[in-house]
């Protein structure tokens, strides 16, 4: 429900008690009345106004502008009124007809159209009443004047939060779609690290180390992968590989993927099985005995996520590194940490690459885990090796 329609339904509210309120005071004062029929008539206008007034607004139906010329005309022609079917008498002893009822159109007027509306209504209420009694005879009391600035206090009050509100609606809105968006690239950007820029990247060493014709399908592959990397991260573009990276002999070896996808088709999945696809001869796997029962989503980003770390080990630490990957399950959470013996990493490198757009650590795994609610830890030190740690929170009824 936005900020206008809760505004229109106050409004529709104040001007029913409102309502009422008019009603009792013209029984109250009956015997005060010069023609009662007339009395009754325009408050049968007001009710009417009053049921259509709380349909119409905030519907989109009918012109708001116009709608609230209309609402400020009735207001003031049943005011008026108010001079031809009393006695002098009765505003002595009671307000207007119209009473209170008379500031559902000024604040429905300053939504509308702003506070300079609620000023304009405000002195002419305060017009009105002062000419109607002028040409009752009657003296112009304390009352009128107040109820002029209650009146101008009140529409100009509400016109100039209606005015920061909108605003600030209007901005949450834009903040909620940029975070949409925000959320959509950085999932693209996952995909893509996981199967284009790994890609291009092994292209591009690979091309490097065996020379001639290759060479330049690398260097091309390299600039590529450059591109891509600026395009989808929020850092400057990154360096083109050098050298040092077409050294490496990660990509001579295959890659870790898991077994299966440890999911059925009723839309569940059992995170230990998905996981238990990444053990071979050098990643050991620790597990509870029982299965981990989790939605097939969660399961399948997690076990993403998993790659994506086993990934790193194999591409930047020497062949016989070793790595662990546990599984702990805590009722209310699953924690899943992959650790390695490599030669580690400075504690800066993980900011340091997103800034080159490198997006293993912040979207591959970073984003996946963060994605699903859970936290990711990373604990590295040269000559001692990286930990990943992932813990993700459960709701009760995730294993539903």
């Amino acid at each position: 429900m936005g900020f206008e329609t809760a505004v229109w339904r106050a409004i529709a509210v104040f001007r029913a008690a409102s309502l009422a309120y008019a009603f009792y005071q013209v029984f109250t004062h009956r015997e005060l009345l010069l023609h009662p029929l007339g009395a009754v008539a325009v408050l049968a206008v007001m009710a009417a106004w009053t049921g259509f007034a709380g349909y119409a607004y905030g519907r989109g139906r009918f012109a708001e502008r116009r709608l609230a010329a209309a609402d400020v005309a009735i207001a003031f022609g049943c005011m008026a009124a108010t001079y031809a079917v009393v006695e002098p008498g009765y505003l002595r002893m009671a307000p207007p007809l119209t009473t209170t009822w008379f500031a559902a159109a000024a604040l429905a007027s300053a939504v509308v159209a702003g506070r300079r509306w609620a000023l304009c209504v405000a002195l002419g209420h305060g017009l009105v009443d002062i000419a109607g009694r002028v040409l009752l005879g009657l003296d112009i009391t304390a009352a009128v004047p107040r109820g002029v600035v209650l009146l101008l206090l009140a529409g100009y009050s509400m016109g100039y939060l209606a005015h920061y509100a909108l605003r600030a609606e209007r901005r949450l809105a834009e903040a909620v779609a940029i975070e949409a968006r925000t959320s959509e690239r950085e999932r693209l950007a996952r995909s893509i690290h996981d199967s284009v820029l790994q890609v291009l990247a092994m292209v591009s060493r690979r091309g490097a180390e065996i020379g001639g014709e290759a060479a330049e399908l690398g260097r091309l592959a390299g600039e590529q992968e450059v591109r891509l990397r600026a395009l989808i991260s929020s850092g400057p573009p990154a360096r083109p590989a050098g050298p040092e990276d077409a050294a490496s002999p990660a990509e001579n070896r295959a890659p870790i993927r898991p077994g299966g996808s440890g999911s059925d088709p009723s839309g569940g999945g059992d995170l230990r099985a998905a996981l238990a696809g990444y053990e071979s001869s050098r990643v050991t796997f620790s597990a509870p005995a029982d299965p981990v029962p989790l939605p097939a989503d969660a399961v399948e980003e997690i076990a993403a996520a998993v790659g994506a770390a086993l990934a790193n080990v194999e591409r930047h630490c020497p062949p016989e590194t070793r790595a662990w990957l546990f599984l702990e399950d805590e009722g209310d959470a699953v924690t899943v940490t992959v650790r390695d013996d490599g030669p580690g990493m400075p504690p800066t490198r993980p900011a340091e690459a997103r800034a080159q757009g490198r997006l293993g650590l912040a979207q591959s795994i970073r984003g996946r885990i963060r994605d699903l609610g859970g936290e990711t830890e990373i604990t590295t030190a040269p000559g001692e090796g990286t930990e990943i740690e992932m813990r993700i929170p459960l709701s009760p009824d995730a294993r539903s």
